[in-house]
């Protein structure tokens, strides 16, 4: 079942977001899904933040209420997350956050090329991480 601004404070929509993502490691896990290509726990346990196990899981059942992750593999097994259509709706969003880093942060670890390329060509940037979602390994997205 997923999560609708009826269940927020208000109808506003920056509110909608920020209830559905506003912690430090909601859009880290949508991050790992989207350019890093982790799909269990152990490897979102992996990611250079260390996510600490209860978060983790909280998190995951999170994003899975509001419909923008989903749980494959049968119960008490090794489950498989991936995004949902809506999920993947975050990409266009995930990229300009991305971008915006690149551009304000000296420190940043976005990968070399990615700001240039994401300027000149954003749709094919977009194009390309689609493909790599969809089992497609070409093309490089942001780290």
């Amino acid at each position: 079942m997923s999560r609708t601004s009826d269940a927020c404070r208000s109808h506003c929509p920056i509110n909608f977001v920020l209830e559905t993502f506003g912690d430090r490691w909601t859009l880290l896990i949508v991050r790992d899904l989207m350019f890093k290509q982790k799909q269990t726990y152990g490897g979102f346990l992996e990611s250079d933040e260390g996510i600490s196990t209860n978060i983790l899981a909280e998190r995951l059942k999170r994003l899975e209420a509001h419909g923008i992750i989903e749980r494959h593999g049968p119960k008490g097994q090794r489950q498989v997350y991936a995004l949902t259509s809506k999920g993947r709706d975050l990409l266009p969003v995930m990229l300009e956050i991305t971008a915006w880093s690149a551009r304000h942060d000296a420190a940043t670890n976005t990968p070399p090329g990615f700001l240039q390329a994401y300027e000149v060509n954003p749709d094919g940037v977009k194009a390309a991480i689609l493909a790599q979602l969809d089992g497609d390994e070409s093309g490089p997205g942001p780290d």
